[in-house]
């Protein structure tokens, strides 16, 4: 497992990283004994990255990796965690909050279901239109001096939110959604981060298993599964998603490699500062992705891909509109 850095302050990292959000019901039933056995597998590969939520099935997925590390080990791993998310026991979203007192709040939860005493990346979940992002960023600024956390970490906001961000205190990396077919970081997010010396987890490299060559139009959903309200998803949608993952298919058998594979490498090509996150929930699907590791993608082979998926060419938005307007401005 080869590493890179998260950004000019941050720490060196596995090549890629491990997602866990999976694992605690958002793509529905997980199976606990496989889900730590999953952790240890990526731990024992060289992953030393696992990135979590605090609001990830209402704080079950901090439980589930304290659990997994009590056996493999804390000192093995840094620990990525988002917040201010805010949950009901109905599991419905209603919110954000990154108020400093919440901040604060937020942290000490995580701290506990985690058994640790440090958190080494601490990032707020979404913006949180009520709150000046130089207020939350203060706070946990606040929880790095007193040793809490160790570094801070922004996901999915705009360029002019990073400067801001940065200018209160360093930021190490940006989470965000980015594969072929989620392409937003381009316009724009992706030469500010460069600029700062900021660097990149990407989530979603296999668009929610859309563009991993696993994926049916006609998969039938199995309950709690979050995808059912995905636009990218729907009905009138997925058939032609689909088909976008299956045009990497030829690129992929000539490669003799899977269309996973293929597509996590297309992200790893796209520069050392970014570090995708594999959302695997099994052994199965953890030891395909690490198969991307060795995959050396050519200049025509990133050709070929870009004709095969063109920027922009999926249908649906990432997000429903309800998820999208919890950080309207």
């Amino acid at each position: 497992m080869r590493s890179r850095n998260l950004g000019a302050t941050g720490p060196a990292v596995s090549t890629i990283g491990l997602g866990a959000m999976g694992m605690s019901g958002a793509y529905g039933p997980s199976d606990r004994d496989e889900s730590i056995a999953t952790i240890h597998a990526a731990l024992d590969a060289g992953i030393d990255l696992i990135d979590t939520g605090d609001f990830y099935g209402n704080g079950h997925n901090e439980l589930l990796i304290r659990d997994a590390l009590a056996t493999a080990g804390r000192d093995r791993v840094l620990l990525s965690v988002k917040f201010g998310a805010l949950r009901g026991p109905d599991n419905r979203m209603g919110g954000i909050d990154n108020r400093p007192a919440a901040v604060r709040n937020f942290a000490g939860y995580s701290l506990n279901r985690l058994g640790t005493d440090h958190i080494d990346i601490y990032r707020p979940a979404r913006l949180d239109p009520a709150v000046p992002i130089e207020d939350t960023i203060g706070a946990i600024a606040g929880l790095v001096e007193e040793g809490y956390v160790r570094h801070i970490g922004l996901s999915e906001v705009d360029a002019e939110t990073i400067r801001r961000a940065h200018a209160v205190h360093p930021i190490v990396d940006l989470q965000v959604e980015y594969s072929l077919i989620s392409r937003e970081p381009e316009q724009g997010v992706l030469a500010v981060l460069r600029e700062l010396g900021i660097g990149m987890t990407a989530y979603g490299v296999l668009s929610r298993g859309l563009i991993s060559g696993h994926w049916s139009a006609q998969r039938a959903w199995e309950p709690g599964d979050f995808r059912v309200n995905s636009p990218r998803f729907a009905p009138e949608n997925v058939g032609h998603n689909v088909s976008l993952a299956e045009a990497l298919r030829p690129i992929a058998q000539a490669r003799g490699v899977s269309v996973a594979q293929l597509a996590i490498a297309w992200v790893l090509a796209q520069g050392d500062d970014i570090v995708p996150l594999i959302g695997a929930r099994t052994r199965t699907r953890l030891a395909e992705a690490l198969g991307a590791l060795d995959v050396r993608l050519t200049d025509d082979d990133l050709a070929a891909m870009q004709r095969a998926i063109p920027a922009g060419s999926a249908l649906g938005e990432r997000y429903p509109a309800a998820v999208t307007r919890l950080t309207a401005r």
